[in-house]
């Protein structure tokens, strides 16, 4: 019996609920998929949960927004199909925007954990993320002689889920949340080093800028002495960044540069500089013809193999044009790229006004957690994908809910079961 109830207590709602959010932020990086599953399967157990009224639905305002913005680019999908008349077809391009309608169930069931628990948890479990994905990365690089991918099987995911791991890092070390710094900025300098062999340059860009805007939000603490040894870490983080991954940074320049070349000056669109500008030219011929609703989820194939052929004589296909608004453009019209930029406006705005008002550092971390994935994410989406790859949308819908209820949520009690009362405990006594 004593080891019975000691496995129930391992598995209570609020341990459920830490060992599922450990799983959450540090999957992405390591195991690629597999995040996907475990939040998907939270947010459908999280239904269960709420449907049986063991859980409370929270609605808070800024999330109540989002999860608007959210449905309405869900719904801009679905208008779009039921438009072209192509429901049944687009029905499995259809089917992983149920990740996104999740949001509101999985914030409801994630706000039962203390928000000084989950801060930890985010910090702890991207420094472990980090550590590993930059073993993977090496194994990658120098064993097998690919771009490191790590456990995501895509180069260009793996560096833009790792990048907000590493922001994690650099989040915690500079807010004070965290009291293992040093062990904090080796993660990221890890985490960084491997983003550096995925050799995915947009994600250097992103990484750059969400560095610069983390810095920014923590300002107030970098004073004094503490400028002086920020300028001198950051010079050893450049010349470590350098050392490891000069030939890899080089190289993938040198790509862009003959890339850059073969089009302007040959017309050569046989080149991975030169296909992405195909695509977007083929993008945008698509969007003229159906700018209001589109073309629906399922045409993206058939209209890039068509334009490839028509345009460029050439036999290539994809599934999305590399530049996260204009599949939406093309897919659900104005209305989805509208939609989807609503998105991240919003979590945008909900961030900046609590940066502006609070001083609160879990809130604030909270609120930088937003800023990083917006930042990240609308970078790596400009000559990329932005939503539509199940890692990509599950680690967003996983930042969105955590980083809303830590900035400006509030977490829902649990209300345990009384214990049985028993006959000494009925009544009080007479004297009583």
């Amino acid at each position: 019996m004593s080891r019975l109830s000691s496995i129930r207590q391992q598995f209570t709602p609020s341990r459920v609920n830490i060992y599922f959010s450990i799983l959450c932020f540090f999957f992405p990086p390591v195991l690629g998929s597999v995040v996907s599953f475990v939040f998907n399967g939270g947010g459908l157990w999280s239904v269960l949960l709420i449907a049986s009224r063991k859980r409370r639905f929270n609605a808070d305002r800024p999330m109540i927004a989002l999860t608007v913005a959210i449905y309405a680019y869900c719904a801009a999908n679905l208008v779009a199909s039921i438009v072209n008349n192509s429901f049944v077809a687009d029905a499995p391009h259809l089917v992983p925007l149920i990740t996104f309608l999740f949001f509101p169930i999985s914030y409801s069931t994630w706000s039962i954990t203390p928000k000084a628990t989950l801060v930890r948890i985010i910090v702890l479990s991207s420094m472990t993320a980090c550590f590993v994905a930059l073993l993977l990365a090496i194994f990658q690089q120098y064993w097998l002689g690919i771009r490191a991918e790590g456990g995501a099987g895509n180069a260009i995911v793996f560096a833009e889920v790792l990048c907000l791991a590493v922001m994690m890092c650099v989040t915690g070390a500079l807010s004070g949340i965290e009291r293992r710094r040093i062990a904090l900025i080796c993660a990221a300098l890890g985490g960084a080093v491997a983003i550096v062999y995925s050799g995915t340059r947009i994600v250097w860009l992103a990484l750059l800028i969400s560095g610069i805007a983390v810095l920014l939000i923590n300002q107030h603490r970098l004073r004094g002495r503490n400028v002086v040894r920020l300028l001198l870490l950051l010079v050893a983080v450049g010349m470590v960044i350098a050392a490891f991954g000069f030939q890899t940074i080089a190289g993938r320049l040198d790509f862009l540069r003959s890339d850059w070349d073969a089009l302007g000056a040959h017309g050569n669109y046989d080149t991975s500089l030169g296909i992405r500008v195909a695509l977007w030219e083929i993008g945008l011929k698509a969007f003229r013809e159906m700018p209001v609703f589109g073309h629906g989820a399922g045409a993206t194939q058939l209209l890039i193999k068509q334009g490839f052929q028509d345009q460029f004589a050439m036999s290539l296909g994809f599934n999305h044009f590399h530049n996260g608004f204009l599949t939406a453009l093309v897919q659900a019209g104005i209305l989805g790229a509208a939609t989807l930029a609503a998105i991240f406006v919003i979590a945008a705005r909900n961030a900046a006004l609590v940066l502006r008002n609070s001083t609160d550092p879990i809130e604030r971390f909270g609120a930088t957690m937003i800023i990083v994935v917006v930042i990240t994410y609308l970078t790596a989406g400009m000559t990329g994908i932005l939503v539509g790859h199940d890692i990509l949308d599950s680690v967003l819908m996983v930042f969105l809910v955590s980083g809303t209820y830590l900035a400006s949520g509030h977490q829902v009690l649990l209300v345990e079961a009384l214990p049985p009362i028993t006959e000494d405990q009925a009544l009080p006594s007479a004297n009583q």
